[in-house]
């Protein structure tokens, strides 16, 4: 069995151990919701109160042009697109993700009904982010299609086959179990069946590698604040393929998307590319805190980049799995999070008929900061850039007591707060 010495020793070996030093972790703490939301770079705050004391404080709209304020999206957005193997110029930061999904999801079906105008399908997953697919259900309503859900990654092709199915929207890693979906396959399925593919990559940008080009994806929306350390409510991003890009009008037609909008014409006329994506004004502060985000997924390029995250990442939810099934066995959990590496993302789900609520609270109680998802998941995010693996030992060993002492009873644990 795994000892903790073993993982302190795992910890001094660990090729991307200096990348921590860039965040702001307290103490006490043992962060496994990164997945959720991102902890703090320490740039960040010098950052954003640059922007608003100088930047904004003393060259008020000057820096608009002086401080590249108007740039901000495309600046992101062409890091990011490293993260996701985007090329440059092909992926924006703007707006949140049910915005952005709404923006390429209204598109996708133009150009789909377009070139096919009996496929009135858009394809999901039952179990997809209620997001996706409420934002989904209201685009099907109003273009007179119809919202189908797979119960399993299994049946996915099978619909496909039908000839039926416009768009194909996934989350390429599941936000409860943590599955992994094989995005260049499930792709190339689609395009097989003439169907367009579109991904959002909010658990997996900044997680894992990411190939929308290799893959042929056709669009792509993610979001800031979880494995990119962006902040609450950072911006998201989108991505159109160059072929799709200028097929369409996206649907919130704003200046920020206009070829020329300081020239104030009555008409729009789409930006070029990807700019069309764009919409309103930019929130510069969280821009700004964004790009301090991205900025700390960077620094692990020189140091092997997504491919040595994504290794650390499988090592550390490997550990995980296995001290749980060695140190809490008998305890009512089970672990629904794929152990093959090809199809787990950056998360260890676990599931309990009684108490998973309850449980995760008392783990926060002592310090070890997971979530849960109804109706019976404790989530556990392992963001390999500040996740140590003595902070996994240490972790199921709460984990451990709390389930024999039966300390999750107490019922200060099980009062539902409004996040959970």
């Amino acid at each position: 069995m795994t000892t903790r010495q073993d993982c302190l020793v795992l910890d001094a070996q660990d090729p991307l151990a200096s990348l921590r030093d860039q965040f702001v972790l307290p103490a006490g703490r043992i962060y496994l919701d990164g997945n959720s939301l991102g902890v703090l770079p320490r740039t960040t705050p010098k950052r954003v109160a640059q922007v608003v004391t100088q930047e904004w404080g003393e060259d008020l709209i000057e820096s608009w042009n002086k401080a590249g304020w108007i740039d901000l999206p495309q600046r992101i957005g062409d890091k990011i697109a490293r993260l996701v193997g985007a090329g440059a110029g092909e992926l924006v930061a703007a707006d949140s993700t049910s915005v952005n999904l709404f923006k390429v999801l209204s598109a996708a079906l133009t150009i789909a009904k377009a070139d096919a105008p009996e496929r009135a399908v858009v394809l999901s997953e039952r179990g997809n982010f209620p997001t996706d697919l409420y934002i989904a259900e209201a685009l099907a309503k109003q273009r007179d299609c119809e919202l189908v859900l797979t119960d399993s990654p299994d049946e996915i092709g099978t619909h496909l086959a039908s000839g039926r199915v416009a768009v194909m929207m996934l989350t390429q890693v599941d936000y409860k179990s943590g599955r992994l979906h094989d995005m260049a396959a499930l792709t190339r399925t689609a395009h097989e069946h003439g169907t367009l593919a579109l991904w959002d990559l909010a658990h997996s940008a900044g997680a894992l590698p990411v190939a929308l080009n290799a893959a042929g994806a056709d669009f792509a929306v993610g979001c800031g604040y979880k494995y990119l350390n962006g902040g609450p409510g950072a911006p998201a991003f989108v991505w159109v393929h160059p072929r799709h890009a200028e097929r369409f009008w996206q649907p919130l037609s704003g200046w920020m998307g206009h070829a020329a909008p300081f020239e104030f014409m009555p008409d729009y006329r789409p930006a070029a590319g990807i700019a069309r994506y764009l919409c309103g004004t930019p929130a510069l502060l969280s821009m700004a805190a964004l790009e301090c985000g991205v900025d700390s997924v960077l620094a692990a390029e020189p140091l092997g980049g997504m491919a040595a995250l994504r290794s650390k990442s499988l090592a550390l939810t490997d550990l995980f799995i296995a001290l749980v099934e060695q140190r809490c066995a008998g305890q009512g959990l089970a672990v629904i999070t794929p152990r093959e590496h090809g199809l787990r993302g950056s998360q260890v789900a676990l599931a309990r008929d009684v108490g998973a609520y309850a449980i995760v609270q008392a783990l926060i109680a002592r310090g070890v900061v997971g979530d849960f998802r109804a109706p019976d998941v404790l989530r556990f995010g392992f963001t390999p850039l500040y996740v140590r693996f003595v902070d996994v030992w240490d972790a199921v060993e709460h984990l451990q007591q709390v389930l024999e002492g039966g300390e999750w009873r107490d019922a200060r644990f099980n009062r539902k707060a409004a996040v959970t």
